[in-house]
């Protein structure tokens, strides 16, 4: 089996060069929009202002991961089927983000009533993580088709490194936007700045020089997309291997909104503490990018993956102990190191284990299955931890990241080494 990455036109080192700084300024513009329209901070804190009940709040929070199942087979078969990904990519997200500003212009008509309030922004929210969930697909695609190899994670990691320290600064200002406005406006000013900033996203990938395929893409319908995860799973034991591995960590990081949660219900979390939650979420997301970004451009994404689950245990461990709002920073910090490392290492897997052409579909079917298991966990997590208590949550992580952990050493690896040598073989002897 080939790997997608073996051919691609990258195009002259002008375009890589422009690609490269197009990506730069992807997480300048992305990060600070990201913090402050965060599910794991902001938007729990705009719910409770609502008086949102823990149903709603859960239901928020799987919205981030039934909406990725749910688009996968739609995406896939859309980026299958283009020619120009960035071009198709930048009018999704121009479309997402033009609809989610409508909602929030029109925030102040509903403060009347706060239950209509809560059912259109979730039904807002539903639409908006849709469309985001776009980029799981064409990101995936663009940077294997854009950026070699060992380009991939350094620059785009100082990029997001860079938009995570502009974020910082709009983080501090969020305990004084909201005490200084009335809700809803407070929230309306924190949300139209992160809408500026993914408009201004959107335009970047609009602008990408992107060349044609050198082995172009199977198309693919929704339908066929569909049909192509149990074929997927059944012929490749290295991406099923991928999957289960992956499966585990994307549901222990689909429940870091409640620690959010948490600190709001047991410590009685004030706007200031949830800001500097968002300053931490920052802070790592900094150090991950400009430290895992550019070791995993000289070691590879391989030796990058195993800490993702390392991190998660870490995280649940320190949570059960926690017994004030210091040692749930501690905790807070390690769930984000081991987000941090899932998500800088996976896209890069998949070139490394998915066919030429074939990259769309392999991204689906991962997101597909991750999510839809991790959607059911947030849905299910939200009465039980009303009837419960919250240290259900972290046994679950502590869980996830153990059973992940084992499947990434000791099966994914040694099927994608073995694989590796078997090409290696077919490939000599061809030669």
């Amino acid at each position: 089996m080939q790997d997608a990455e073996n051919k691609t036109n990258f195009g002259s080192p002008k375009d890589i060069k422009r690609n490269l700084t197009l990506y730069f300024l992807d997480g300048v513009t992305f990060m600070p929009a990201a913090a402050l329209l965060s599910m794991a901070t902001v938007i729990p804190f705009f719910l409770e202002q609502l008086n949102a009940t823990t149903t709603h709040f859960s239901i928020a929070a799987a919205m981030t991961t039934i909406c990725s199942f749910a688009a996968q087979p739609v995406f896939a078969s859309v980026a299958s089927r283009t020619r120009m990904i960035g071009k198709t990519f930048a009018k999704i997200l121009f479309m997402q983000r033009i609809i989610f500003l409508a909602f929030v212009l029109s925030m102040p008509l509903f403060i009347s009533n706060t239950t209509i309030f809560i059912w259109v922004f979730l039904l807002s929210w539903i639409v908006y993580n849709f469309f985001s969930n776009s980029g799981m697909v064409f990101n995936a695609v663009l940077i294997l088709k854009l950026l070699p190899p060992e380009k991939r994670a350094g620059m785009r990691g100082v990029g997001f490194a860079a938009g995570n320290m502009i974020a910082l600064g709009f983080t501090a200002s969020i305990p004084a936007i909201i005490g200084r406005f009335a809700f809803p406006y407070n929230f309306m000013i924190i949300f139209s700045i992160a809408l500026f900033f993914l408009l201004l996203n959107a335009a970047g990938f609009y602008l990408m020089k992107e060349h044609e395929d050198v082995e172009p893409r199977v198309p693919m319908s929704i339908i066929e997309s569909i049909k192509g995860i149990p074929i997927s799973l059944k012929d490749d034991k290295t991406f099923r291997a991928m999957i289960f591995t992956c499966m585990f960590v994307v549901v222990a990081n689909s429940l870091i909104p409640f620690y959010t949660l948490y600190a709001l219900r047991v410590f009685s979390a004030t706007e200031s503490q949830i800001a500097i939650l968002a300053t931490l979420a920052i802070v790592t997301g900094v150090f991950v990018n400009m430290v895992f970004g550019f070791i995993i451009d000289r070691k590879g994404p391989v030796k990058i993956a195993p800490f993702a689950g390392v991190f998660v245990i870490l995280a649940g461990v320190v949570a059960l102990t926690a017994n004030s709002m210091g040692v749930l920073y501690i905790a807070w910090v390690l769930a984000h190191l081991g987000a941090g490392a899932y998500n800088k290492t996976t896209m890069l897997l998949l070139g490394d284990v998915s066919p030429a052409g074939k990259v769309p579909l392999y991204v689906s079917v991962l997101f597909t299955i991750s999510m839809a298991l991790s959607s059911i966990f947030v849905l299910l997590l939200g009465p039980i931890l009303e009837n419960v208590g919250f240290s259900i949550l972290f046994i679950i992580v502590v869980a996830c990241g153990s059973i992940s952990l084992y499947l990434n050493l000791f099966v994914f690896q040694r099927r994608l080494a073995k694989r590796a040598k078997t090409s290696d073989s077919t490939r000599r002897r061809t030669e």
